[in-house]
């Protein structure tokens, strides 16, 4: 099959409508987790989830928290509403987790000075919450992981580089090794440890081998890989001799971003990257696969599926990474780094179909494949939290879970949080939105933050992205008609033929001539300006109109969220919302304020603001249907914080803006819509702060959609949905 025939079907299958249930079965999302929940009570701070696994009879989930010091627990007897378990703090930084049996087997960190690496293999037991025993391993560890009998475990002794000390290069002594150690009902038998020698293997740095990850096969033969060597040793857990060992080889990607430049363009070339694969994963007794994060001087965006003696079976090329780009969620600003970065797998057979997970890191997605015995095929993408590093696959109750690192509580974003989907019957939740291609490569989206209805047709809307991509702001052209809705088109704006700089879009509306009205926040800090363009059908502004000074003079950076008109011809008027108080308003009142393009006459009223106990609120859409002006009102909050996320109306008749500098009348407002149970049952994860656009189409459906941050500090997720407006006297 050749790479456009793969890419065709991956669109297709990411675009179509689900199949009727009784057909083929679907992953779903069915409960988030904040481990946080695991912190003590009264204690509050940065946790995190790393590896994960479950017990044998699939009740609990264990994972590794390395700066939190402990291994948590999660008890998802009931799946769909897990509840806190405890922690069990550990002397180090605990890294991986593995259960047997009764037990838990904990890699233990202790390292404090990298040229005399040290840790511990601790023994936990699962019923008491107690780590009973440790065994010392005389190195760093970096993973474990059990037999498929349950008779021993290996481990990967990485003995890290210092990436400070000559620009990380190796070799830095001493070396990384594997470990095997015997198990006695679960407990190690310390004395057992028998040590596996891996220097002399790779062409990169021989005499410093640093193990990342290893996996078992049911004949007890141990795949490892040697991330920053790019390298891969197959040993016999018998005589803990290396029987096959080769290099992980490189990969010519062509028509990849490579580029952090604030535009999303899939036309660079990558010559001869090394794979330096993290994860691997056998899949049966002959062939196994490893995502190719990269770490040292490589990573190819993908993963590869190598057979026992290194022949290399399937690659994924640039198609991971263009399905993610598909549905919003290629990271920009990794771009010139290693893109998506697959780093976690899982592989398991669910219901006899056997299956291998890929995580994104910095994509935030778990990309599900069916494992064919020849190419795989890419089934789902499923949403993650932020920065997924392990996941834990439980086919006895048709389960998976994701453990998802970054926490970003201390600055006011997501804490790491446990993802748990199901296998069943059913539609897929995600994803809401998808893009063609263009050309043959995708047509790269995100950080949505505005949305208007097409005058003539129904069920076609237009959005807008915002600074993330400032080198390429764009109008994106959706078919809400399709399950699930597709970007077919885009337009760039530009200015004189170039992309437009300065501008940060947060706001659309139709002309009435085929164009539209952009409304643009500014910063000054930044030296954008906040501003209003209205530009054409084909992107190109025709003119510029600046916020007045006497308004500009109580400026801050939370400027235009938002623009609609109402009227036409000589009293068509602009209504923009501004999303919080400026310099000149008084607390809890923001401005809506109006231009007249014929008059170019300038005023305001005052909007009020909800009160909120945590955070900010302020305004993100504005948009007008028949006799109101519908807002969007919401607090910046994520997750159990969130309090405020709402659509109110305001009579178009009771609006009697007030020219600037003077005093601004004070309008009163209607609920109309609550957002938090939309937002909160779109794909059961936690709950979004950004809901920014909101627009009705031509038959008067209405829809939302979430801006995603071009998943920098988010889990990339774009919620696009109807909305169900009750009725209002």
């Amino acid at each position: 099959m050749t790479f456009s025939t793969r890419a065709a079907l991956t669109a297709l299958l990411l675009g179509s409508v689900a199949a009727p249930a009784g057909a083929e079965q679907v992953f779903n999302r069915i409960a988030s987790f904040p481990v946080a929940q695991n912190l003590p009570k009264g204690e509050d701070k940065a946790t995190s989830s790393e590896i994960i696994t479950a017990t044998a009879d699939g009740n609990t989930l264990i994972y590794s928290d390395a700066p939190g010091g402990t291994i948590g627990f999660i008890d998802i007897t009931d799946a769909k509403a897990p509840k806190a378990g405890g922690s069990v703090k550990i002397d180090g930084e605990p890294n991986s987790v593995a259960a047997v049996g009764a037990k838990v087997l904990v890699t233990i960190d202790r390292t404090k000075d990298l040229t005399k690496p040290a840790g511990q293999l601790g023994v936990v037991d699962i019923a008491s919450r107690k780590l009973e025993n440790t065994c010392d391993l005389g190195g760093q560890p970096d993973s474990v992981v059990i037999s498929p009998d349950g008779t021993f475990a290996a481990i990967a002794i990485e003995n890290q580089r210092d990436e400070k000390l000559n620009d990380g290069a190796l070799p830095q002594l001493p070396a990384g090794e594997l470990q095997i150690v015997t198990l006695n009902n679960g407990v190690p038998v310390c004395d057992s440890i028998r040590h596996v020698d891996l220097t002399g293997l790779s062409t990169v740095a021989p005499e410093d081998p640093e193990p990342e990850f290893v996996n078992i096969n049911a004949n007890g033969e141990i795949v490892v890989t040697l991330q920053e060597n790019n390298h891969i040793v197959i040993v016999d857990s018998k005589t803990a001799k290396v029987t096959a060992h080769f290099p992980a080889g490189t990969v010519d990607l062509d028509g990849v971003d490579i580029k952090t430049d604030g535009a999303l363009t899939f036309s660079g070339k990558l010559t001869a990257i090394p794979r330096e694969p993290d994860a691997v994963k056998w899949l049966g007794t002959d062939r196994f696969v490893v995502a190719n994060e990269g770490d040292y001087k490589g990573g190819s965006r993908g993963f590869t599926i190598f057979d026992r003696t290194g022949k290399v079976l399937y690659d994924a090329g640039t198609s991971l990474e263009y399905a993610v780009a598909r549905v919003g969620h290629f990271p920009e600003k990794r771009a010139k780094n290693k893109g998506i970065e697959p780093e976690g797998l899982e592989a398991a057979t669910f219901n006899g179909q056997k299956y291998f997970f890929v995580l994104s890191e910095r994509g935030s997605m778990i990309a599900v494949y069916k494992d064919t015995g020849a190419e795989p095929e890419l089934v789902q993408l499923l949403p993650s939290g932020i920065s997924p590093e392990g996941a834990v696959a439980i086919p006895g109750r048709n389960l998976l879970a994701s453990a998802n690192e970054a926490d970003l509580g201390e600055d006011g974003g997501a804490r790491s949080h446990v993802m748990i989907y199901e296998l069943g019957e059913g539609a897929k939740a995600y994803p809401m939105l998808v893009s063609k291609d263009v050309d043959g490569k995708p047509l790269g989206w995100g950080a949505m933050s505005g949305l208007v209805g097409d005058a003539e047709k129904d069920g076609i809307l237009y959005a807008v992205s915002d600074s993330v991509y400032a080198m390429q702001p764009s109008i994106f052209t959706i078919d809400a008609t399709k399950k699930p809705a597709e970007i077919t088109s885009v337009v760039r704006v530009t200015r004189n033929g170039q992309p437009a700089q300065k501008l940060d879009i947060e706001g659309i509306a139709l002309d009435g001539k085929g164009g539209f009205w952009l409304a643009s926040e500014g910063d000054s800090a930044k030296f954008v300006g906040h501003g209003i363009y209205n530009v054409s059908a084909k992107g190109e502004i025709k003119s510029e109109i600046a916020l007045p000074a006497e308004l500009l003079a109580g400026e801050t950076r939370f400027g235009l969220e938002g623009i609609t008109t109402t009227g036409s011809g000589d009293d068509l008027t602009l209504w923009m919302a501004i999303q919080r108080e400026w310099k000149d308003d008084p607390k809890g009142q923001v401005k809506l304020l109006s231009y007249k393009p014929k008059s170019k006459e300038w005023a305001a009223v005052r909007y009020p603001l909800e009160k909120t106990e945590k955070g900010w609120v302020g305004l993100s859409e504005i948009t007008a249907r028949g006799d109101y002006l519908y807002i969007i009102e919401r607090d910046n909050l994520i997750g159990d914080n969130a309090k405020l996320k709402k659509l109110y109306r305001v009579a178009i008749a009771d609006l009697k803006p007030a020219k600037l500098g003077g005093e601004l009348p004070l309008v009163t407002k209607q609920e109309v819509h609550d957002f938090l149970p939309d937002l909160k049952n779109a794909t059961n994860g936690y709950m979004v702060d950004k809901l920014e656009g909101f627009a009705f189409d031509k038959s008067g459906k209405a829809f939302a959609i979430t801006d995603n941050d071009g998943v920098d500090d988010s889990s990339g997720e774009t919620l696009f949905f109807p909305v169900e407006i009750k009725a209002t006297n």
